[in-house]
C-alpha cells in the first residue's frame, strides 16, 4: 500500500512586502519520508502519535511539512522497492521505524538521516556504533529487544508457575540474531523447555497444532519482530484454538485476548522519534545523538482469558500490571 499525503501553502498579501530571504526562510517546507513493514490499520495508533507530535513542535502537514508514507502492509519483500520510491521524493530525512525497515532505507538512501523508532538491537545489528555515540547519519530509539525476550519468559513462569514447555513462536524477518540464544539461556537457568518454531499463515494452524500437542506445549512465548507484530490477530487466535496462556511483547496482543504482554509503550517510541526528527532539521548530527532506551514499561494481564484457561494469576504480577483487562 502507498499512501502520499501533499499539500501546498502559498503565502500571499502581507508576507510579499517581506525580503525574499526572511520570506524563503519562514516557507522552508521539510520533507520527511516513513518506511514501515506494518499496515495503515495495524500501525495507525502509532503513526497518529507521530504525526501529533510533530505538529507540537511546529511541523504543520501543508505548511512547512510534507510527509510521504510506504507502507509494506505486512509484507517486508516489499521493503528495498518501497524504500527506493521513497528516496527518489528526495526526503530531507526517513523515518523508519524497526530494524528492517531501516536495513532498506540505508541502502536506498546512504546519504539521508534516518530516524528510528524501536529497534530491538541497533549495536548487534549493525545500525549504530555504540547507543551513546551512534555515528554516521542513523539514531533514535530501542525497544531492547533482546534482553526483554528473557524478561517476558520469566514473567511469563511467574504467572504460571507450573509452565515447562514453552513453544516459542519465532520472527524470522527480523535482524537481530542474539534473540535465540538470550531466551536458550534464560529457559535453562528456570528449567523450561523451548520448541522454536514461527507461524505465518491461518493454513499452517492445523500442522503447528499437531505439533505443539505431540511435544505437550503449556504455553506460547512470542517473540517481537514486523511479521509477529503485523501477524498478532493471527497469533491471539492460535493460542485461543490451543488453549495456550501466550505471553507477547506488545499491549495491543493483551488487548486482543493474549494471556499477557510485557514491554515499553510504543506509542511513546514514536513520539520520542518525532523529537529526534525535530533536532536533526533542525541541524543537529545524528551520530551525535544518543540513541535512548525506554525507562517505562507496561504489563497488561487479561483476566478474561485467564479464567477461561482455569488460570489463577499471582497477586505478585497482579501487583505490576499496568492494566488488567476484565
Amino acid at each position: 500500500i502507498v499512501i502520499t499525503r501533499r499539500k501546498t501553502i502559498i503565502a500571499l498579501g502581507a508576507g510579499a512586502l517581506m525580503p525574499l530571504a526572511s520570506f524563503a526562510q519562514q516557507q522552508k517546507v521539510w520533507r520527511v519520508g516513513v518506511l514501515t513493514s506494518e499496515g495503515v490499520a495495524s500501525s495507525r495508533l502509532r503513526m497518529d502519535a507521530f504525526a501529533s507530535t510533530l505538529r507540537e513542535l511546529g511541523y504543520v502537514e501543508g505548511g512547512n511539512l510534507v510527509l510521504t508514507y510506504r507502507y509494506a502492509d505486512g509484507d517486508i519483500k516489499q521493503l528495498p522497492a518501497l524504500a527506493e520510491e521513497l528516496a527518489r521524493t528526495k526526503p530531507d530525512l526517513i523515518f523508519a521505524p524497526n530494524t528492517i525497515s531501516v536495513l532498506a532505507a540505508k541502502k536506498a538512501a546512504p546519504a539521508t538521516p534516518i530516524v528510528f523508532s524501536n529497534a530491538g538491537d541497533p549495536v548487534a545489528d549493525g545500525l549504530v556504533a555504540s547507543l551513546r555515540r551512534p555515528g554516521g547519519n542513523i539514531t533514535g530509539t530501542t525497544n531492547i529487544t533482546t534482553d526483554l525476550a528473557a524478561k517476558r519468559l520469566q514473567m511469563l513462569k511467574e504467572a504460571v508457575p507450573s509452565v515447562a514447555r514453552v513453544a516459542v513462536l519465532l520472527d524470522k524477518s527480523g535482524a537481530n540474531t542474539k534473540q535465540d540464544d538470550v531466551l536458550a539461556s534464560a529457559a535453562k537457568t528456570l528449567k523450561v523447555q523451548l520448541l522454536m518454531t514461527d507461524l505465518l499463515r491461518r493454513e499452517d494452524f492445523e500442522r503447528r497444532s499437531a505439533e505443539f500437542k505431540k511435544w505437550r506445549a503449556d504455553a506460547i512465548l512470542i517473540v517481537s519482530g514486523p511479521n509477529n507484530t503485523f501477524n498478532r490477530a493471527l497469533l491471539v487466535e492460535f493460542a485461543a484454538k490451543l488453549r495456550l496462556p501466550a505471553m507477547a511483547a506488545l499491549k495491543e496482543y493483551t488487548e486482543a485476548g493474549c494471556f499477557m504482554s510485557y514491554g515499553p509503550n510504543f506509542e511513546a517510541l514514536y513520539r520520542r522519534a518525532a523529537h529526534y526528527i525535530d533536532k536533526i532539521l533542525k541541524g543537529a548530527k545524528p551520530g551525535d545523538l544518543p540513541v535512548e532506551q525506554p525507562t517505562v514499561f507496561e504489563l497488561l494481564v487479561n483476566m478474561k482469558t485467564a479464567k477461561s484457561l482455569g488460570i489463577k494469576i499471582p497477586q505478585s504480577i497482579l501487583v505490576q500490571a499496568t492494566k488488567v483487562i476484565e
